[in-house]
């Protein structure tokens, strides 16, 4: 760790699991702070930073373990007021992602009068699946709707159980020829802000062989740090835990199977959990 002066670090797979706080992962991120490094944590929860504190406070992990947060929700809020959008059409739970749909800055409607769509989630995630809205998006493709798509993961890992994310409309929307604003990892828009916020933190420029990104996703986390050229330490128990977890222990031909696809990206170190 001394190598390095910022973690950008992913929050849900690596610090908790969707229900607990992982221990070790706070005592690793206090001691990098202790030593006079920066976390960031870059979480595509489609939800403000404050309602993420909230979540983990709740959980039991501590704001001493951290410096800031980036979250997909405020990255979403930035773009539509950006953007200017009037009138947008929600798909996403009310109740459970309420935090962002009261601070957006455009008016709620139907789809045929509004300028975009912003999707948190899939309305009901227990029981919708993402073709389910191959209706609604073949409307939104002939009016050349653009989609803000506030969480870009395909699925969550919640306490064992996986449950789709606005990332799998988002995918179908693309797929169908949409034009999509991705507002998180993978994308330039996660890391780009975590660089910001860290140098203006730590009031300097940083190169980035001094960052390190956490990450438990091959396809958000990983890729993100490819991206943005920054090292990346992949965190085996969270959502790749089938393919590469047999037990508490790291399988090495899982691992290696795993990194082995052709849009798999590099990391320069694995563990089952992140400890100090």
């Amino acid at each position: 760790m001394e190598k390095y002066d910022a973690i950008f670090c992913d929050v849900w797979g690596v610090v908790h699991d969707g229900v607990n706080a992982h221990f070790g992962a706070q005592d690793a991120l206090r001691r990098f702070r202790e030593r006079g490094g920066t976390v960031v944590l870059v979480s595509n929860a489609p939800v403000p930073k404050a309602q993420v504190a909230r979540m983990l406070a709740l959980k039991g992990f501590p704001e001493d373990a951290w410096d800031d947060i980036v979250s997909s929700g405020d990255i979403a809020l930035r773009h539509i007021s950006k953007a200017g959008y009037r009138r947008v059409y929600a798909i996403g739970p009310q109740d459970r992602d309420s935090a962002l749909f009261n601070a957006v800055s455009a008016e709620f409607g139907p789809l045929e009068t509004s300028e975009a769509i912003v999707c948190t989630g899939l309305n009901d995630d227990l029981s919708e699946v993402a073709e389910d809205y191959d209706p609604l998006l073949t409307v939104a493709l002939e009016r050349k709707l653009p989609f803000v798509c506030a969480n870009p993961d395909k699925y969550v890992d919640v306490g064992g159980k996986l449950y789709l994310c606005a990332g799998a409309i988002a995918d179908r929307y693309a797929e169908l020829g949409g034009s999509v604003f991705w507002a998180g990892k993978p994308h330039a828009s996660a890391y780009g802000t975590a660089l910001d916020i860290a140098e203006d933190l730590r009031k300097e420029m940083l190169h980035r062989s001094r960052i390190l990104a956490i990450g438990d996703a091959v396809r958000t986390d990983l890729k993100a740090a490819a991206t943005a050229g920054v090292d990346a330490l992949f965190i085996g128990g969270g959502i790749h835990r089938t393919d590469v977890m047999d037990g508490d222990e790291m399988c090495p031909r899982g691992l290696a199977t795993l990194f082995a696809a052709p849009d798999a990206s590099p990391a320069v170190g694995a563990m089952p959990q992140l400890i100090w």
